[in-house]
């Protein structure tokens, strides 16, 4: 039973194209839509057991009838029948409805539901463009991407049963004693006018100090993350007071907003409660009235009180429900200013699959300024030969990192074009455009698996013989077969921490330089490869790199000249224009921007700032 109803929902098993919409309703019945046929179920499940639950009372004032209609020697005799339905009904029924909804809500639509728009959205965020998450902290989007589902699906279940228990409880009440006299059901009738008046006064309240709490909620949830992100400066600058500071000021803010929210709740409940009271004296009242004027039964009246008590206890859970639906609501409003937000940069309609045959880059006329009018890239012009090895030259700010992230489509040009073997690489899928382009940069970054997952990020259908030689040929293997995690896992199977932060620098650089080796693209990337690496090492690696380059079209960026003096060409950036190019020994020759640059290295670096100027000033 239970896994009929588990197999009714596969959480992954649809990924849509479209972003959700960014109207609030909108939102909701996108992924309500997709389930809608198990809400309807939900429905009709709250439906019958607040129907049943409408007859405890009933069944109350029927025993209440029987036992004044007949003498106590009869009453078993003839009335029966009329104690077994209503055994039935307490004991059969009502538990087979009870669980029925269980069964929906927790194997069903709690796990399912939940699950199915966790997934949703983090389809689509993961998607979403670099720039997206540069713009944001990472911590503070995965908690959204994990609280809209269940706040999301709580919300819904609360509201179904919430407006389900009024309406068909509240309407059942009104009819049963309407039956018997309309003005006993008089009191429930100015209760249902006064508690619709409460919830148009307050609801909207509510909602907008919901969301407020919300707001500032994520904004506490960003602040601690970036504390624990940036622990080790923290550390570095023994600064922990001034975190304190940072996220006490975020608390506080998130306590005053708590605690408006809650003196509306607590407000809401006092008036609530006073006319709850009001209603259950005046169906007192008025029944006790008509019995002495022999308008109803002391059956009647049996019933009329059970049901107005069961409509205040109603009444405060669904008040309460509505606290918590809008607490949900305003956690989904948060949500969505990460998850309805369209994809930036998206792969144009019927965008191609990029072939590269040759490896020919182009740049033609490429501008680029991160939209400022001061611009970083103005009218490059510049072509690559299929295997031809270039070096990017420049002081910090040139443009060298730009030009390769525009080549890698994190950023879209501003005019002109960037060419891959003819193709413009605007109309071709993003994915296959990376794919066909090998990058190891300077921050080296590591998934927080295994040695062995790191490695085959590079290519997932490698072999174990194939992951072992890239290690090889990266100078990774001897550290790798020494290593063993926190969970006493070795060599290959060690997990290496979240970034890679249980290993060093030069570790982490060779694990990614074996990623790319497995990866095998045909064009290279390598934005300062070597800068973590001890000079030992990295002219070890730096053959495995020549090898590495051979027959591939090679872009290097680095700040040790050294390390690409021996490139095919260097292409010298000034405030994002070429300023020269040639190889090494021309550029030395022409005495220009490169033999300065050359002149004032130091120890292989490039020297910038005050450094540079007193260099330059003592030359």
């Amino acid at each position: 039973m239970f896994r009929f109803f588990e197999g009714l929902l596969d959480p992954t098993a649809a990924t849509p194209e479209a972003a959700p919409p960014s109207g609030l309703l909108a939102f909701y019945w996108y992924y309500a839509k997709q389930v809608r046929g198990l809400i309807a179920l939900l429905f009709v499940a709250g439906f019958l057991v607040a129907e049943l639950d409408t007859t405890i009372p009933v069944f109350i004032g029927r025993v209440v009838g029987l036992l004044s209609n007949h003498p106590r020697d009869r009453l078993l005799g003839e009335a029966w029948p009329q104690f077994l339905v209503m055994a039935l009904v307490v004991l059969a029924l009502r538990p087979a409805c009870l669980l029925f909804r269980s069964l929906l809500t927790n194997q069903v639509i709690a796990p399912g539901l939940t699950n199915m728009i966790r997934w949703q959205t983090h389809w689509h965020v993961v998607r979403q463009s670099w720039t997206f998450f540069q713009n944001d902290f990472a911590g503070r989007i995965a908690n959204r991407v994990m609280q809209t589902g269940p706040s999301l699906r709580e919300s819904v279940v609360q509201s179904a049963n919430a407006v389900l228990y009024i309406i068909v409880y509240g309407g059942s009440a009104v009819a049963l004693l309407s039956s018997s006299d309309i003005r006993l059901a008089s009191p429930i009738l100015i209760w249902f006018a006064c508690y619709a008046f409460l919830l148009r006064v307050f609801v909207p309240r509510l909602r907008d100090r919901s969301k407020e709490l919300s707001e500032v909620r994520s904004m506490l949830t960003g602040r601690v993350v970036d504390s624990y992100t940036n622990i080790l400066t923290v550390k570095l600058f023994a600064r922990p007071r001034d975190e304190d500071a940072f996220v006490r000021e975020a608390i506080d803010e998130h306590t005053k907003a708590f605690r408006r929210q809650l003196r509306l709740i607590s407000l809401f409940g006092f008036v609530l409660s006073i006319v709850n009271a009001v209603m259950v004296v005046a169906t007192g009242a008025v029944a006790l009235w008509l019995w002495s004027r022999g308008g109803i039964t002391v059956g009647t009246v049996a019933m009329a009180l059970p049901l107005s008590w069961q409509m205040v206890n109603i009444s405060g859970w669904v008040a309460d429900s509505v606290t918590g639906i809008f607490e949900n609501v305003g956690t989904v409003q948060d949500g969505m200013r990460s998850i309805a937000v369209p994809r930036q940069m998206p792969d144009k309609p019927n965008a191609a699959t990029l072939q590269v045959e040759r490896g020919a880059v182009c740049f033609d006329a490429v501008r680029f300024g991160y939209g400022s009018a001061k611009g970083v890239i103005h009218g490059i012009d510049l072509s690559i030969a299929p295997g031809e090895r270039v070096g990017l030259v420049g002081r910090s700010g040139a443009g060298k990192s730009t030009l390769v992230n525009l080549l890698l489509r994190f950023h879209e040009v501003e005019s002109g074009r960037i060419l891959i073997d003819g193709q413009d690489i605007s109309g071709v899928t993003q994915e296959s455009l990376r794919a066909s382009i090998a990058m190891v940069t300077q921050d080296t970054s590591l998934l927080h698996r295994s040695i062995r997952e790191n490695i085959r990020y590079g290519n997932p259908g490698a072999g174990v013989e194939a992951v072992l030689d890239a290690a090889r040929r990266a100078h990774a293997l001897d550290f790798i077969e020494g290593l063993e995690d926190w969970r006493g896992r070795h060599g290959f199977d060690a997990h290496v921490g979240e970034r890679g932060v249980k290993l060093s620098g030069g570790q982490r650089q060779r694990i990614a330089l074996a990623r790319v080796i497995l990866k095998d693209a045909p064009i290279l990337v390598l934005d300062e490869a070597t800068s973590a690496l001890d000079s030992e090492v990295e002219a070890a690696i730096q053959e495995q790199l020549d090898g590495l380059m051979k027959d591939r079209t090679v872009i290097a960026i680095a700040h040790r000249l050294s390390t690409i003096a021996r490139m095919d060409r260097l292409v010298v950036l000034d405030q994002g224009r070429i300023a020269e190019q040639g190889t090494h020994s021309q550029l030395i020759a022409a005495g220009g921007l490169y033999a300065q640059l050359w002149r004032r290295q130091s120890s292989g670096f490039l020297d910038e700032g005050v450094a540079a100027a007193k260099l330059a000033g003592a030359a």
